[in-house]
């Protein structure tokens, strides 16, 4: 065997070697929907790479494709097997969209806010954010409103959102939880606004409190007409990166701090953050099957559709945006591109159309809305 024929015969090895490498990575991102964090630690981290690996198969199969080998045949069938996974993450529509003329509905958004840009760079651009958010929710006019990364600072005359927010729905009464800080009067949390009359309040209590004490579960009942809804507003344990460790993700050569430092302090904290979230998770779903009302689900939850979070919702629920819509439907716009994490979910017995996500960026994430009745 000649120098070339050598080469060529590694080459050809190592392609396989790798193709291998991601077709196990596949079929392990296909189990992390139904792995608990808490007992296996390593599987969520394929779910959240599943992108990587089902693009790196495509391009497999391309290959052994156009060469006619019969490795053409492990790619094609792994990915052809994990169809019910791919829907989950680019939807194909099921529903007609349309709203009968008769049904007793209700327009939900979530809005994961980022403080309305209380922390801008500078006081101008702070007060131009939170105008502008003010107007997209005025703009949109939901009938529920729930917020994540909630703001308020009381007697404020800018940053009042608050009575911003009742000014704009007209409305005297809300729910809320949050940090308060007596000595600059601020408030930040997650906060429930209804056009319609809350009955009743409550808080989803957790095994554990998450690391900012700021991540909360929330519900009230809202009643129209004859009907009874339970509306949750859910924002689940953030990963908290820092700016170094977001950089290192994005720049091979960011400079600072080094990467094996930052690597391994992302990896630790998307470990911690994947096993508070199944817990906080679990606690909301078991709520959430006890409830006495028709339910709807909405928030930040921080995890992707190949999850153990979305997989205990998902079971029992019917996730509104792949129940209306077609496409990826990301929500986040931050550093990263962390896709969908952003959901609105409903009961089996309720119904969704006319699901929206927001164009222009004014967070890093887009609000949702969804009509449903």
């Amino acid at each position: 065997m000649d120098s070339s024929e050598k080469l060529r015969s590694y080459s050809l090895g190592a392609v396989i070697g790798m193709n291998i490498l991601f077709s196990v990575h596949l079929l392990l991102s296909y189990t992390a929907p139904y792995v608990n964090p808490e007992e296996l630690s390593i599987i969520p981290f394929f779910g959240l790479t599943y992108p990587i690996a089902l693009i790196m198969n495509l391009v497999f199969i391309m290959v052994w494709g156009i060469l006619k080998s019969k490795w053409f045949f492990l790619s094609s069938s792994l990915v052809l097997i994990g169809i019910p996974f791919h829907v989950r993450v680019f939807s194909i529509q099921l529903s007609d969209n349309t709203i009968p003329e008769n049904a007793n509905s209700v327009k939900v958004m979530s809005y994961n806010v980022r403080l309305f840009g209380y922390y801008e760079d500078n006081e101008s651009k702070a007060k131009q954010r939170k105008t502008d958010i003010i107007k997209y929710i005025q703009k949109e006019a939901p009938d529920v409103l729930c917020l994540q990364e909630y703001f308020n600072k009381d007697g404020d005359p800018y940053f009042n959102t608050l009575n911003s927010i009742y000014n704009i729905m007209s409305i005297n009464d809300h729910h809320e939880k949050s940090k308060y800080n007596r000595r600059k009067r601020t408030h930040f949390g997650i906060a429930l606004f209804s056009k319609y009359p809350i009955i009743n309040k409550g808080y989803v209590h957790n095994e554990i409190k998450s690391q900012s004490n700021a991540n909360f579960c929330i519900y009230a009942d809202i009643v129209k007409k004859k009907d009874t809804f339970r509306i949750y507003n859910v924002h689940l344990q953030s990963i908290k990166l820092e700016t170094d460790e977001y950089t290192q993700q994005t720049n091979m050569n960011a400079p600072g701090s080094s990467a094996s430092t930052n690597y391994k302090s992302a990896i630790s904290k998307l470990n911690n953050a994947f096993k508070i979230r199944s817990i906080q998770s679990k606690s909301l779903s078991d709520h959430v099957q006890g409830s006495p009302y028709k339910s709807i689900i909405c928030g930040d939850f921080n995890d992707t559709p190949l999850s153990y979070t979305y997989q205990l919702f998902n079971t029992n629920l019917i996730d509104a945006f792949r129940n209306t819509s077609s496409g990826f439907g990301s929500t986040y716009s931050g550093y990263l591109p962390a896709g969908r994490i952003d959901y609105i979910f409903h009961t089996k017995t309720l119904n969704s159309a006319k699901f929206e996500i927001q164009k222009e960026k004014l967070s890093d994430h887009l609000a949702i809305s969804c009509t449903i009745f």
